[in-house]
């Protein structure tokens, strides 16, 4: 699920996944385990855009394949996704949340970028569509800092519709900071699963199990394109 945590300003992060099938929107494209990558930039320390890479097999009775690609990795879906961080946590009051609003993958058309396409075409392009408002806050508590987050998210898609809310938390452990413990409701499914920092934070661990049993993992890459490396791992929605 998305959440209102921001990188700090210049950080680029480079990174794949395994995806189990089950953590795809669309049994129709994919039904099969497959593979992501994928780069994230932010400026400004308010705004962050990435580029994502879905790898995407030949399929019998899927779209145009041909024969020989089916079970192969032969094609990508590939798709923008954008936040602006409206309110900074603290800021203004010191028990205001940190305010998020995003977007993955803003077209469901065959027509490129028709942002009102995804109105009435919800099963073309556009797979992981998905629009958001997402608001993060952080507890420090007996034995580590809690993050609570909640998230509203939208589209229109017909072969994976979202409508509503969608609710997580995060555990880091004063003992083990590298250590970061989640647990979600992605408006669909309960999840959990944890990221672990190594070398200063420049690399990142991911597991999740999406509905506690299929699993799905990463690693990435991150580095702070204007130097410093006194900057926190963000991580939670990859």
């Amino acid at each position: 699920m998305p959440n209102a945590e921001m990188q700090k300003d210049g950080t680029a992060i480079i990174g794949g996944n395994y995806l189990n099938k089950h953590n795809l929107p669309s049994d129709n494209w994919w039904g099969y385990n497959t593979y992501n990558y994928f780069i994230n930039i932010t400026f400004f320390s308010r705004v962050e855009v990435a580029y994502i890479c879905t790898l995407v097999q030949g399929k019998k009775n899927g779209y145009h394949w041909p024969v020989f690609t089916y079970g192969k990795f032969v094609n990508q879906d590939r798709h923008f996704a954008g936040r602006v961080q409206a309110v900074k946590e603290g800021e203004w009051w010191k028990y205001m949340p940190s305010i998020v609003l995003g977007v993955n993958d803003p077209t469901s058309g065959a027509n490129g970028f028709d942002f009102t396409e995804f109105e009435t075409s919800g099963s073309q392009n556009g797979f992981f569509n998905r629009w958001y408002i997402a608001m993060t806050k952080h507890f420090n508590i007996p034995y580590g800092e809690l993050g609570v987050h909640v998230t509203y998210l939208y589209n229109k898609r017909t072969d994976y519709p979202l409508n509503g809310p969608a609710f997580g938390i995060n555990f880091r452990p004063h003992l083990h900071k590298n250590l970061n413990l989640i647990a979600e409701y992605d408006a669909k499914t309960i999840n959990v699963g944890a990221t672990y920092a190594l070398w200063a934070d420049h690399f990142n661990f991911l597991i999740e199990l999406q509905k506690g049993k299929y699993i799905s993992a990463g690693l990435v890459y991150k580095v702070n394109l204007k130097g410093g490396n006194r900057w926190k791992s963000k991580l939670f929605d990859y």
